[in-house]
């Protein structure tokens, strides 16, 4: 696994955010080169986790795009495996735990706004200033990088 700055690869998530990609690609994204995944295909493999899970409000995609990530620290290569499936779940449990501390729930329609959590129209909302300043996301995306990263460095174990 490749090293990195967790500071660098929280600015990074939060300017993917920033630059139009969901919340979950943004935290995704931030450390796809650290296990050498093409960016196409992290692109792919995390969008639809985006705005609760295809805008359903429902997980918080940056919660989604931790899980992914410890997917990739701790794999369970052989189904058979209690032990390392028990130490990925109990790794996505801490990650999501930390979350909750900070903002009270992992879910997505409970930390956006009221006309926010809402929408569940398929069709994303326009990135613009106005869309940028009215919604709390950046910090969500900002703080499971935070999390992530140090997930990734054995700090949370």
């Amino acid at each position: 696994m490749k090293d990195f700055n967790i500071e660098e690869r929280v600015k990074k998530a939060v300017e993917n955010f920033e630059s139009g990609y969901n919340c979950a690609q943004s935290v995704f994204l931030a450390y796809a080169d650290v296990f050498e995944l093409d960016l196409e295909t992290a692109k792919s493999m995390s969008v639809s986790f985006g705005g609760g899970m295809g805008r359903m409000r429902e997980v918080c995609g940056t919660v989604s795009a931790m899980a992914m990530l410890a997917g990739f620290r701790y794999p369970v290569v052989d189904p058979k495996d209690q032990d390392a499936r028990t130490r990925n779940y109990a790794i996505v449990q801490k990650m999501g735990g930390l979350f909750k501390e900070q903002f009270g729930t992992i879910i997505c329609r409970e930390l956006l706004p009221a006309a926010e959590a809402a929408q569940t129209n398929p069709a994303p909302s326009m990135r613009t200033a106005a869309y940028y300043s009215s919604r709390p996301c950046g910090r969500y995306v900002a703080h499971a990088a935070e999390i992530a990263g140090k997930m990734l460095k054995g700090e949370l174990e």
